[in-house]
């Protein structure tokens, strides 16, 4: 049975951003002029203090108050995701209650991490989580860092919940998206989570990607995506091809320590991550300099 597609609005380019800090604290005046920067070129939405965005090294304070910022910034501009995951259901609880306060758009709950929960215990999980607030729900799978696999069968069972909306597929597999879309695409936006990956998935039928890359070049990202969604294929495939060192550089070192060595480079934010995250080698850095010089992006 063909049914509506939920929450419309969370589609296209989600930036999934960076937290920027300096001398050990949040600096939320480079997060409010990152977020302005954003949205002036073009992005759908923000994701703040998700994966790139160092939850897992903000404490509950700092976390909600990033959400906060990020949305009294946007003004409504573009919808706000709070990253509200946790290992323990509770913890998710207090995340998802606190971040619907702070004024969030909806929520981006990651599969709970390191204590590895059977598909069972995951589909009781986000049906808590679902009950426990009416803001839509992006679900997060993301096996690299989670250790554990959200499954398309259990994606399928979780579909009918109202406020289940989205998920952010973050494998990198063309066949996994593949499926997902035939079984739940109907009533479910699938997101890339892999930028690399974005224009093939796009083609297959995902609705978008909460994308790393574009914390550094928005406006091409955020093009890619109009290009696809309008069947301007060869246009679309076009801005693949110039996004693919890019979307390799940033990844060659864990994430977001490339992204934020880029957007250093940039003057955007300090190269300054949350320990035990630290700046980018010194090859690394001078790859993305030479290559954002030679993009237009220094």
């Amino acid at each position: 049975m063909t049914t509506t597609l939920r929450a419309p609005r969370l589609q296209g380019v989600l930036t999934a951003l960076v937290t920027p800090m300096r001398d050990g604290q949040v600096d939320y005046d480079a997060l409010t002029r990152l977020v302005d920067w954003q949205i002036d070129q073009g992005v759908d939405g923000l994701v703040a203090v998700g994966t790139t965005g160092e939850s897992a090294t903000l404490d509950m304070d700092e976390h909600v108050a990033v959400i906060a910022h990020v949305v009294k910034v946007a003004r409504g501009r573009v919808p706000v995701v709070a990253g509200a995951g946790g290992n323990a259901t509770r913890e998710a609880l207090e995340l998802t209650a606190a971040s619907e306060a702070a004024g969030a758009d909806a929520l981006l709950h990651v599969t709970p991490y390191y204590n590895k929960p059977t598909q069972d215990g995951l589909l009781r999980h986000f049906e808590a989580l679902a009950r426990a607030t009416k803001l839509p729900i992006i679900l997060y799978n993301v096996p690299s860092r989670t250790a554990v696999d959200l499954a398309p069968e259990t994606v399928e069972r979780l579909a009918p919940i109202d406020n289940i909306v989205a998920i952010k597929e973050a494998t990198g597999s063309l066949p996994r998206a593949t499926e997902l879309v035939a079984r739940v695409g109907d009533r479910m936006h699938v997101l890339s989570g892999d930028d690399a990956t974005a224009f093939p998935l796009y083609a297959v039928g995902a609705r978008g990607v909460i994308s790393v890359t574009s914390n550094v070049a928005p406006a091409k990202m955020a093009r890619m995506w109009d290009h696809a969604a309008a069947g301007q294929w060869d246009e679309a495939r076009a801005l693949h091809f110039q996004l693919r060192v890019l979307n390799h550089l940033l990844f060659v070192e864990t994430n977001p320590i490339a992204v934020k060595a880029a957007l250093a480079l940039m003057g955007r934010c300090a190269n300054e991550l949350r320990p035990p995250l630290y700046p980018a080698t010194p090859g690394l850095t001078e790859q993305l300099k030479k290559h954002l010089h030679a993009e237009g992006l220094l």
